[in-house]
Protein backbone atom coordinates (compact mmCIF):
# COMPACT_ATOMS: atom_id res chain seq x y z
CA UNK A 1 0.00 0.00 0.00
CA UNK A 2 2.77 2.40 0.98
CA UNK A 3 4.77 1.59 -2.17
CA UNK A 4 1.73 2.22 -4.35
CA UNK A 5 1.20 5.60 -2.67
CA UNK A 6 4.84 6.54 -3.21
CA UNK A 7 4.61 5.49 -6.88
CA UNK A 8 1.53 7.69 -7.33
CA UNK A 9 3.35 10.63 -5.75
CA UNK A 10 6.33 10.06 -8.04
CA UNK A 11 4.04 10.08 -11.04
CA UNK A 12 2.37 13.30 -9.87
CA UNK A 13 5.79 14.85 -9.33
CA UNK A 14 6.89 13.79 -12.79
CA UNK A 15 3.70 15.07 -14.46
CA UNK A 16 3.85 18.44 -12.69
CA UNK A 17 7.54 18.77 -13.42
CA UNK A 18 7.11 18.04 -17.13
CA UNK A 19 3.97 20.22 -17.38
CA UNK A 20 5.70 23.27 -15.94
CA UNK A 21 8.94 22.76 -17.84
CA UNK A 22 7.14 22.49 -21.19
CA UNK A 23 5.65 25.92 -20.49
CA UNK A 24 9.03 27.51 -20.06
CA UNK A 25 9.38 27.47 -16.28
CA UNK A 26 12.92 26.78 -15.07
CA UNK A 27 13.84 24.21 -12.45
CA UNK A 28 14.00 26.78 -9.63
CA UNK A 29 10.38 27.87 -10.21
CA UNK A 30 9.21 24.26 -10.50
CA UNK A 31 10.97 23.34 -7.26
CA UNK A 32 9.51 26.36 -5.43
CA UNK A 33 5.99 25.52 -6.58
CA UNK A 34 6.33 21.91 -5.48
CA UNK A 35 7.58 23.07 -2.07
CA UNK A 36 4.53 25.30 -1.66
CA UNK A 37 2.05 22.68 -2.86
CA UNK A 38 1.94 20.60 0.39
CA UNK A 39 1.10 23.77 2.35
CA UNK A 40 -1.70 24.62 -0.05
CA UNK A 41 -3.14 21.09 0.02
CA UNK A 42 -2.89 20.89 3.83
CA UNK A 43 -4.57 24.28 4.23
CA UNK A 44 -7.49 23.46 1.95
CA UNK A 45 -8.09 20.10 3.64
CA UNK A 46 -7.81 21.79 7.05
CA UNK A 47 -10.41 24.38 6.10
CA UNK A 48 -12.83 21.70 4.91
CA UNK A 49 -12.41 19.59 8.05
CA UNK A 50 -12.65 22.68 10.29
CA UNK A 51 -15.94 23.75 8.69
CA UNK A 52 -17.42 20.25 8.99
CA UNK A 53 -16.19 20.00 12.59
CA UNK A 54 -17.74 23.37 13.48
CA UNK A 55 -21.07 22.37 11.93
CA UNK A 56 -21.19 19.14 13.93
CA UNK A 57 -20.18 21.09 17.04
CA UNK A 58 -22.98 23.61 16.55
CA UNK A 59 -25.48 20.82 15.95
CA UNK A 60 -24.39 19.11 19.18
CA UNK A 61 -24.90 22.36 21.10
CA UNK A 62 -28.37 22.66 19.57
CA UNK A 63 -29.24 19.17 20.83
CA UNK A 64 -28.13 20.16 24.34
CA UNK A 65 -30.31 23.26 24.05
CA UNK A 66 -33.35 21.15 23.13
CA UNK A 67 -32.69 18.79 26.03
CA UNK A 68 -32.31 21.71 28.45
CA UNK A 69 -35.66 23.10 27.33
CA UNK A 70 -37.58 19.84 27.55
CA UNK A 71 -36.04 17.47 30.10
CA UNK A 72 -33.07 19.09 31.93
CA UNK A 73 -33.02 16.30 34.52
CA UNK A 74 -31.75 13.93 31.81
CA UNK A 75 -28.35 15.64 32.00
CA UNK A 76 -27.77 13.77 35.27
CA UNK A 77 -27.73 10.58 33.19
CA UNK A 78 -26.36 11.77 29.86
CA UNK A 79 -23.51 14.00 31.06
CA UNK A 80 -21.61 11.38 33.14
CA UNK A 81 -22.10 8.76 30.41
CA UNK A 82 -20.92 11.06 27.61
CA UNK A 83 -17.87 12.27 29.55
CA UNK A 84 -16.96 8.66 30.31
CA UNK A 85 -17.42 7.73 26.64
CA UNK A 86 -15.30 10.71 25.54
CA UNK A 87 -12.51 9.66 27.90
CA UNK A 88 -12.74 6.02 26.76
CA UNK A 89 -12.40 7.06 23.09
CA UNK A 90 -9.19 8.94 23.91
CA UNK A 91 -7.85 6.07 26.00
CA UNK A 92 -8.53 3.44 23.32
CA UNK A 93 -7.61 5.34 20.14
CA UNK A 94 -4.94 7.90 21.14
CA UNK A 95 -4.15 9.26 24.59
CA UNK A 96 -2.39 12.21 22.92
CA UNK A 97 -5.86 13.47 21.87
CA UNK A 98 -6.69 14.37 25.47
CA UNK A 99 -7.31 17.98 26.42
CA UNK A 100 -6.84 21.02 24.22
CA UNK A 101 -4.25 19.72 21.77
CA UNK A 102 -2.23 22.93 21.72
CA UNK A 103 0.41 21.64 24.19
CA UNK A 104 0.81 18.56 21.97
CA UNK A 105 1.30 20.74 18.90
CA UNK A 106 3.80 22.90 20.78
CA UNK A 107 5.71 19.79 21.82
CA UNK A 108 5.70 18.49 18.25
CA UNK A 109 7.62 21.57 17.03
CA UNK A 110 9.84 21.86 20.11
CA UNK A 111 13.46 20.93 19.27
CA UNK A 112 14.03 19.89 22.91
CA UNK A 113 11.58 16.98 22.64
CA UNK A 114 13.05 13.50 23.14
CA UNK A 115 11.97 12.02 19.80
CA UNK A 116 12.97 8.50 20.88
CA UNK A 117 10.43 8.54 23.70
CA UNK A 118 7.79 10.84 22.21
CA UNK A 119 7.46 10.64 18.42
CA UNK A 120 5.70 13.21 16.26
CA UNK A 121 3.38 10.44 15.11
CA UNK A 122 2.24 9.95 18.69
CA UNK A 123 1.37 13.64 19.11
CA UNK A 124 -0.19 14.14 15.67
CA UNK A 125 -1.64 11.89 13.00
CA UNK A 126 -4.69 10.00 11.84
CA UNK A 127 -5.50 8.32 15.15
CA UNK A 128 -5.19 11.61 17.02
CA UNK A 129 -7.46 13.32 14.50
CA UNK A 130 -10.18 10.67 14.79
CA UNK A 131 -10.01 10.53 18.59
CA UNK A 132 -10.04 14.32 18.85
CA UNK A 133 -13.20 14.74 16.82
CA UNK A 134 -15.12 11.80 18.30
CA UNK A 135 -14.20 12.50 21.92
CA UNK A 136 -15.04 16.20 21.83
CA UNK A 137 -18.35 15.69 20.02
CA UNK A 138 -19.47 12.92 22.37
CA UNK A 139 -18.52 14.99 25.43
CA UNK A 140 -20.32 18.02 24.00
CA UNK A 141 -23.49 15.98 23.47
CA UNK A 142 -23.46 15.49 27.23
CA UNK A 143 -23.29 19.24 27.82
CA UNK A 144 -19.58 19.47 28.64
CA UNK A 145 -18.23 23.04 28.83
CA UNK A 146 -15.62 22.71 26.12
CA UNK A 147 -14.59 24.46 22.91
CA UNK A 148 -13.44 23.26 19.48
CA UNK A 149 -10.75 25.85 18.72
CA UNK A 150 -7.83 24.19 20.55
CA UNK A 151 -8.75 20.76 19.17
CA UNK A 152 -8.94 22.27 15.66
CA UNK A 153 -5.27 23.24 15.95
CA UNK A 154 -4.21 19.68 16.78
CA UNK A 155 -6.46 18.39 14.00
CA UNK A 156 -4.88 20.86 11.58
CA UNK A 157 -1.39 19.93 12.76
CA UNK A 158 -2.28 16.28 12.17
CA UNK A 159 -3.46 17.01 8.63
CA UNK A 160 -0.23 18.84 7.83
CA UNK A 161 1.80 16.04 9.43
CA UNK A 162 0.03 13.42 7.31
CA UNK A 163 0.50 15.56 4.20
CA UNK A 164 4.23 15.81 4.90
CA UNK A 165 4.50 12.12 5.71
CA UNK A 166 3.12 11.13 2.29
CA UNK A 167 5.65 13.18 0.34
CA UNK A 168 7.95 10.79 -1.55
CA UNK A 169 11.74 11.01 -1.42
CA UNK A 170 11.78 12.44 -4.96
CA UNK A 171 9.81 15.50 -3.82
CA UNK A 172 11.79 18.69 -3.07
CA UNK A 173 12.67 18.75 0.63
CA UNK A 174 9.96 20.35 2.79
CA UNK A 175 10.78 21.17 6.43
CA UNK A 176 8.38 19.26 8.68
CA UNK A 177 8.62 21.66 11.64
CA UNK A 178 7.67 24.60 9.44
CA UNK A 179 4.73 22.65 8.08
CA UNK A 180 3.46 21.90 11.57
CA UNK A 181 3.79 25.55 12.60
CA UNK A 182 1.90 26.57 9.47
CA UNK A 183 -0.67 23.88 10.28
CA UNK A 184 -1.30 25.38 13.71
CA UNK A 185 -1.71 28.84 12.20
CA UNK A 186 -4.07 27.52 9.51
CA UNK A 187 -6.10 25.70 12.17
CA UNK A 188 -6.65 28.81 14.27
CA UNK A 189 -7.42 30.89 11.17
CA UNK A 190 -10.03 28.33 10.12
CA UNK A 191 -11.51 27.88 13.62
CA UNK A 192 -12.17 31.58 14.26
CA UNK A 193 -11.96 32.93 10.68
CA UNK A 194 -9.11 35.11 11.92
CA UNK A 195 -6.10 34.95 9.55
CA UNK A 196 -4.08 37.54 11.45
CA UNK A 197 -4.81 35.69 14.69
CA UNK A 198 -3.41 32.51 13.15
CA UNK A 199 -0.21 34.26 12.12
CA UNK A 200 0.28 35.96 15.49
CA UNK A 201 -0.40 32.69 17.33
CA UNK A 202 2.23 30.89 15.28
CA UNK A 203 4.78 33.59 16.04
CA UNK A 204 3.88 34.00 19.71
CA UNK A 205 3.30 30.39 20.71
CA UNK A 206 4.71 27.92 18.17
CA UNK A 207 7.80 29.45 16.60
CA UNK A 208 11.14 28.60 18.17
CA UNK A 209 13.10 30.24 15.37
CA UNK A 210 13.18 33.48 13.41
CA UNK A 211 10.05 34.46 11.52
CA UNK A 212 12.13 35.06 8.40
CA UNK A 213 12.81 31.34 8.01
CA UNK A 214 9.19 30.40 7.43
CA UNK A 215 7.16 33.58 6.88
CA UNK A 216 6.19 32.79 3.26
CA UNK A 217 4.93 29.28 3.91
CA UNK A 218 3.11 30.47 7.04
CA UNK A 219 1.29 33.13 5.02
CA UNK A 220 0.36 30.64 2.30
CA UNK A 221 -1.12 28.24 4.84
CA UNK A 222 -3.20 30.93 6.53
CA UNK A 223 -4.36 32.50 3.27
CA UNK A 224 -5.49 29.27 1.61
CA UNK A 225 -7.13 28.00 4.80
CA UNK A 226 -8.97 31.28 5.34
CA UNK A 227 -9.98 31.58 1.67
CA UNK A 228 -11.41 28.06 1.64
CA UNK A 229 -13.44 28.66 4.81
CA UNK A 230 -14.84 31.90 3.39
CA UNK A 231 -15.57 30.17 0.07
CA UNK A 232 -17.62 27.53 1.93
CA UNK A 233 -19.29 29.71 4.58
CA UNK A 234 -18.99 33.15 3.03
CA UNK A 235 -17.40 36.15 4.78
CA UNK A 236 -18.41 36.23 8.41
CA UNK A 237 -17.30 37.39 11.84
CA UNK A 238 -17.16 34.89 14.69
CA UNK A 239 -18.95 37.39 16.98
CA UNK A 240 -20.45 39.96 14.61
CA UNK A 241 -20.32 43.75 15.09
CA UNK A 242 -20.82 44.79 18.72
CA UNK A 243 -21.13 48.49 19.54
CA UNK A 244 -17.72 49.69 20.69
CA UNK A 245 -16.85 53.27 21.64
CA UNK A 246 -13.09 53.57 22.13
CA UNK A 247 -12.85 57.33 21.69
CA UNK A 248 -13.22 58.36 25.32
CA UNK A 249 -9.98 58.69 27.28
CA UNK A 250 -12.00 58.19 30.50
CA UNK A 251 -12.34 54.50 29.56
CA UNK A 252 -8.59 53.98 30.01
CA UNK A 253 -8.81 53.48 33.77
CA UNK A 254 -11.59 50.92 33.45
CA UNK A 255 -9.69 49.07 30.71
CA UNK A 256 -6.75 48.72 33.11
CA UNK A 257 -8.95 47.54 36.00
CA UNK A 258 -11.04 45.10 33.97
CA UNK A 259 -8.08 43.54 32.14
CA UNK A 260 -6.09 43.19 35.38
CA UNK A 261 -8.94 41.39 37.13
CA UNK A 262 -9.64 39.19 34.10
CA UNK A 263 -5.95 38.27 33.83
CA UNK A 264 -5.91 37.10 37.44
CA UNK A 265 -9.11 35.06 36.94
CA UNK A 266 -7.63 33.48 33.81
CA UNK A 267 -4.43 32.59 35.62
CA UNK A 268 -6.48 30.95 38.39
CA UNK A 269 -8.29 28.91 35.76
CA UNK A 270 -4.98 27.63 34.41
CA UNK A 271 -3.72 26.95 37.92
CA UNK A 272 -6.78 24.89 38.84
CA UNK A 273 -6.56 22.89 35.60
CA UNK A 274 -2.98 21.98 36.51
CA UNK A 275 -3.97 21.08 40.07
CA UNK A 276 -6.70 18.72 38.88
CA UNK A 277 -4.35 17.23 36.28
CA UNK A 278 -1.85 16.52 39.04
CA UNK A 279 -4.63 15.00 41.18
CA UNK A 280 -5.88 12.64 38.45
CA UNK A 281 -2.32 11.48 37.71
CA UNK A 282 -2.29 9.85 41.13
CA UNK A 283 -4.95 7.37 40.04
CA UNK A 284 -3.21 4.01 39.72
CA UNK A 285 -6.27 2.01 38.71
CA UNK A 286 -8.73 2.56 35.88
CA UNK A 287 -11.81 2.32 38.10
CA UNK A 288 -10.54 5.32 40.13
CA UNK A 289 -10.53 7.46 37.00
CA UNK A 290 -13.96 6.16 36.01
CA UNK A 291 -15.39 7.12 39.40
CA UNK A 292 -13.82 10.58 39.12
CA UNK A 293 -15.33 11.09 35.65
CA UNK A 294 -18.79 9.99 36.77
CA UNK A 295 -18.69 12.33 39.78
CA UNK A 296 -17.44 15.15 37.56
CA UNK A 297 -20.28 14.41 35.14
CA UNK A 298 -22.82 14.76 37.92
CA UNK A 299 -21.28 18.09 38.97
CA UNK A 300 -21.44 19.40 35.40
CA UNK A 301 -25.03 18.14 35.12
CA UNK A 302 -25.94 20.06 38.30
CA UNK A 303 -24.32 23.19 36.84
CA UNK A 304 -26.42 22.85 33.69
CA UNK A 305 -29.61 22.05 35.61
CA UNK A 306 -29.27 24.90 38.12
CA UNK A 307 -28.74 27.66 35.53
CA UNK A 308 -31.57 29.09 33.49
CA UNK A 309 -29.05 30.64 31.10
CA UNK A 310 -26.50 28.82 28.91
CA UNK A 311 -24.23 26.76 31.16
CA UNK A 312 -23.08 24.13 28.67
CA UNK A 313 -20.90 23.96 25.58
CA UNK A 314 -18.36 26.62 24.54
CA UNK A 315 -20.59 29.55 25.56
CA UNK A 316 -20.89 31.36 22.22
CA UNK A 317 -24.59 31.95 22.92
CA UNK A 318 -23.71 33.78 26.13
CA UNK A 319 -21.23 35.99 24.31
CA UNK A 320 -23.82 36.84 21.65
CA UNK A 321 -26.38 37.68 24.34
CA UNK A 322 -24.05 40.07 26.12
CA UNK A 323 -22.70 41.70 22.98
CA UNK A 324 -25.89 42.05 20.90
CA UNK A 325 -29.07 41.39 22.88
CA UNK A 326 -30.55 44.66 24.13
CA UNK A 327 -32.91 43.11 26.68
CA UNK A 328 -32.02 42.39 30.31
CA UNK A 329 -29.73 39.42 30.65
CA UNK A 330 -30.11 36.57 33.07
CA UNK A 331 -26.40 36.80 33.85
CA UNK A 332 -25.56 36.26 37.49
CA UNK A 333 -22.54 35.60 39.64
CA UNK A 334 -23.68 31.97 39.79
CA UNK A 335 -23.46 31.70 35.99
CA UNK A 336 -19.91 33.08 36.13
CA UNK A 337 -18.94 30.56 38.82
CA UNK A 338 -20.69 27.77 36.93
CA UNK A 339 -18.97 28.39 33.61
CA UNK A 340 -15.60 28.98 35.28
CA UNK A 341 -15.56 25.72 37.25
CA UNK A 342 -17.64 23.76 34.73
CA UNK A 343 -15.00 24.28 32.04
CA UNK A 344 -12.20 23.27 34.41
CA UNK A 345 -14.01 20.11 35.54
CA UNK A 346 -14.94 19.15 31.97
CA UNK A 347 -11.31 19.54 30.88
CA UNK A 348 -10.01 17.53 33.83
CA UNK A 349 -11.91 14.38 32.83
CA UNK A 350 -9.43 13.73 30.02
CA UNK A 351 -11.78 14.18 27.06
CA UNK A 352 -10.70 16.20 24.02
CA UNK A 353 -11.57 19.71 25.12
CA UNK A 354 -10.65 23.23 24.08
CA UNK A 355 -10.48 26.17 26.48
CA UNK A 356 -10.23 29.13 24.08
CA UNK A 357 -13.98 29.64 23.65
CA UNK A 358 -14.84 28.82 27.27
CA UNK A 359 -12.31 31.40 28.44
CA UNK A 360 -13.75 34.03 26.11
CA UNK A 361 -17.31 33.33 27.26
CA UNK A 362 -16.32 33.44 30.94
CA UNK A 363 -14.52 36.71 30.27
CA UNK A 364 -17.66 38.19 28.71
CA UNK A 365 -19.71 37.31 31.81
CA UNK A 366 -17.03 38.74 34.08
CA UNK A 367 -16.95 41.97 32.06
CA UNK A 368 -20.75 42.30 32.16
CA UNK A 369 -20.87 41.83 35.95
CA UNK A 370 -18.04 44.33 36.48
CA UNK A 371 -19.87 46.86 34.32
CA UNK A 372 -22.96 46.43 36.50
CA UNK A 373 -20.83 46.80 39.63
CA UNK A 374 -19.36 50.10 38.38
CA UNK A 375 -22.76 51.17 36.98
CA UNK A 376 -21.35 51.76 33.48
CA UNK A 377 -23.14 52.27 30.16
CA UNK A 378 -24.27 48.86 28.95
CA UNK A 379 -24.46 49.94 25.31
CA UNK A 380 -20.69 50.25 24.97
CA UNK A 381 -19.30 46.71 24.76
CA UNK A 382 -15.63 47.74 24.90
CA UNK A 383 -15.09 46.56 28.47
CA UNK A 384 -16.74 43.19 27.83
CA UNK A 385 -14.32 42.62 24.96
CA UNK A 386 -11.43 43.81 27.13
CA UNK A 387 -12.40 41.28 29.80
CA UNK A 388 -12.55 38.51 27.19
CA UNK A 389 -9.03 39.39 26.05
CA UNK A 390 -7.81 39.58 29.64
CA UNK A 391 -9.16 36.21 30.72
CA UNK A 392 -7.90 34.40 27.63
CA UNK A 393 -4.50 36.03 28.08
CA UNK A 394 -4.47 34.99 31.73
CA UNK A 395 -4.80 31.37 30.63
CA UNK A 396 -2.58 31.34 27.55
CA UNK A 397 -0.18 34.21 28.36
CA UNK A 398 -0.37 35.17 24.67
CA UNK A 399 -1.51 38.82 24.80
CA UNK A 400 -1.11 39.65 21.14
CA UNK A 401 -2.91 36.50 19.97
CA UNK A 402 -5.82 37.23 22.33
CA UNK A 403 -5.99 40.87 21.25
CA UNK A 404 -5.89 40.13 17.53
CA UNK A 405 -8.43 37.28 17.84
CA UNK A 406 -11.04 39.50 19.49
CA UNK A 407 -10.20 42.35 17.11
CA UNK A 408 -10.82 40.16 14.06
CA UNK A 409 -13.86 38.38 15.54
CA UNK A 410 -15.67 41.69 16.09
CA UNK A 411 -14.08 44.00 13.50
CA UNK A 412 -13.45 46.53 16.30
CA UNK A 413 -10.39 48.16 14.76
CA UNK A 414 -11.02 51.46 16.51
CA UNK A 415 -10.27 49.76 19.83
CA UNK A 416 -6.99 48.12 18.80
CA UNK A 417 -4.85 50.11 21.23
CA UNK A 418 -7.17 49.36 24.15
CA UNK A 419 -7.15 45.69 23.16
CA UNK A 420 -3.36 45.45 23.05
CA UNK A 421 -3.11 47.32 26.35
CA UNK A 422 -5.60 44.89 27.90
CA UNK A 423 -3.54 41.93 26.69
CA UNK A 424 -0.31 43.31 28.10
CA UNK A 425 -1.80 44.27 31.48
CA UNK A 426 -3.57 40.94 31.95
CA UNK A 427 -0.37 39.11 31.05
CA UNK A 428 1.48 40.98 33.79
CA UNK A 429 -1.18 40.46 36.49
CA UNK A 430 -1.48 36.77 35.57
CA UNK A 431 2.18 36.32 36.48
CA UNK A 432 1.29 37.18 40.06
CA UNK A 433 -0.59 33.86 40.20
CA UNK A 434 1.68 31.71 38.03
CA UNK A 435 4.80 32.77 36.15
CA UNK A 436 4.40 30.03 33.53
CA UNK A 437 1.37 29.81 31.18
CA UNK A 438 -0.88 26.77 31.18
CA UNK A 439 0.11 25.45 27.75
CA UNK A 440 3.82 25.70 28.56
CA UNK A 441 3.38 23.64 31.71
CA UNK A 442 1.24 21.03 29.94
CA UNK A 443 3.72 20.83 27.05
CA UNK A 444 6.31 19.31 29.41
CA UNK A 445 4.17 16.16 29.63
CA UNK A 446 4.80 15.52 25.94
CA UNK A 447 8.50 16.28 25.68
CA UNK A 448 10.18 13.39 27.49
Amino acid sequence: MWRKTVDIHKRIFSILNNFLRKRGYNSAIVTSFLKWLPYIVGSIVTAGVAVLYSKIFDYSVSLSKLLKGSSPWLFFIITPVCLLAGWWIVKKISIAASGSGIPQLMAAVNPKRDTKKVSTGFLLGGKVLVAKVLSSIVALLGGALIGREGPTLQISGSIFYITHKFLPDSWPKVNRERMLIAGGAAGLAAAFNTPLGGIVFAIEELSKSSLNTFKSTLLYAVIFSGMTVQWILGPYLYLGYPKVDATSFSMLGYVIIFSAIAGIVGAFKGKLILELASFTKKFKKTFQHIIYILISGLVVAFIIYSNSNVAYGPGKDVMNQLLFDAKDHDVTLWLLISRFFGAIISYSTGVAAGIFATSLSTGSILGHLLMNFFNLDGDNKLLILVSMIGLLTGVTRAPFTSSVLVLEMTNSHSAIFFFILAGLISSVTARLIDKQPLYKRLEVNYLY
